[in-house]
């Protein structure tokens, strides 16, 4: 059996607030892709509509940016 120290000391509390902090932003990251379905769900069928349209190469090319941004972005505030 553990000690607390050896409990502590083991990464299992620095394991479990990773943990927290990665639902905590899927939980933000699912707020944040509802507004605009719920706010305006008109534009949003006519936007998925246009992004239907659209070839393979650019859309690879908007999620490639997407995430850069992201990363610079988490970088920053980290």
């Amino acid at each position: 059996m553990q000690s607390p120290d050896d409990v502590m000391s083991s990464g299992f509390f620095l394991e479990r607030a990773m943990w927290s902090d990665l639902w905590a932003a899927l939980a933000l990251l699912m707020v944040i892709e509802g507004i605009a379905p719920f706010v305006s769900p008109g534009s949003v069928r006519r936007m998925m509509a246009t992004l239907a349209q659209r070839d393979d190469r650019s859309l690879r090319m908007a999620g490639l940016v997407s995430m850069l941004a992201g990363l610079a972005l988490l970088y920053w505030v980290r």
